[in-house]
C-alpha cells in the first residue's frame, strides 16, 4: 500500500482540535494520532524550556511515525503536528530549534484543516493565552501559507463535525478514485 494521505487538524488553542479528530477518525473508521506535547507537558515538573520543545517535536513525530506504520487505511488524522512547536517556540522564547526548521518541509501533509476561534474558550490549565486567540490564527495562516500547505478553514459551532466531514469528503473524493 501507498504511504496513508495524512490530514492534520490545526490551530489556536481551544478550537476543539483534538475532538474533531477523534470525531473524524471514527466517522471514517480509520486511525488518528493524538498530540503528544498534551501527554509531555502534563507531565513536565518545571517550566517548559526550548529542549522540551525539541522533546515534544521527536515525540510527536515518533507517534506519528508509528501510527503511520501499522495504518492499513488510506488516510489517517493527526491532532495537530510539530508546526505547533515552532509557532510555540517563535512565541515564547523567539526562536524555534534548528531541528524543527530542517524538519519541517521535509514532514508535509497532504491537507491542513485549520479550526476556526469561533467556539468560547475553555478553559484547561496547559492553555496559556485566552486572549490572543485571534493572533494566533493568524499565525497559523502565515506559517501554513509558507509551507504552501493545501489548507482549509473550518468553523461553526453546532455543524463543526459536519463542515470538517464535507471538507474532508471534497479532498479525499479524486484521491480515493486513484488508490
Amino acid at each position: 500500500m501507498n504511504k496513508p494521505i495524512k490530514i492534520a487538524i490545526v490551530g489556536p488553542e481551544s478550537t476543539g482540535k483534538s475532538t474533531i479528530t477523534q470525531q473524524l477518525a471514527k466517522h471514517y473508521r480509520t486511525l488518528w494520532v493524538p498530540e503528544y506535547a498534551r501527554y509531555y507537558c502534563a507531565a513536565l515538573t518545571a517550566p517548559c524550556d526550548l529542549q522540551d520543545e525539541v522533546n515534544m517535536f521527536h515525540g510527536q513525530l515518533a507517534l506519528e511515525e508509528s501510527i503511520l506504520a501499522i495504518a492499513e487505511q488510506p488516510f489517517i488524522f493527526t491532532d495537530t503536528t510539530f508546526l505547533t512547536v515552532k509557532i510555540w517556540s517563535d512565541e515564547v522564547f523567539g526562536e524555534t530549534p534548528q531541528v524543527v526548521l530542517d524538519a519541517l518541509p521535509q514532514h508535509p501533509y497532504d491537507l491542513y484543516l485549520l479550526m476556526d476561534i469561533d467556539l468560547p474558550w475553555q478553559e484547561d490549565p496547559l492553555r496559556d493565552f485566552p486572549n490572543k486567540r485571534e493572533h494566533f490564527m493568524e499565525v497559523w495562516h502565515t506559517e501554513l501559507k509558507a509551507l504552501q500547505a493545501k489548507y482549509v478553514l473550518v468553523g461553526g459551532q453546532e455543524h463543526r463535525l459536519s463542515n470538517a466531514i464535507r471538507e474532508v469528503d471534497r479532498f479525499l473524493a479524486p484521491l480515493l478514485k486513484t488508490i
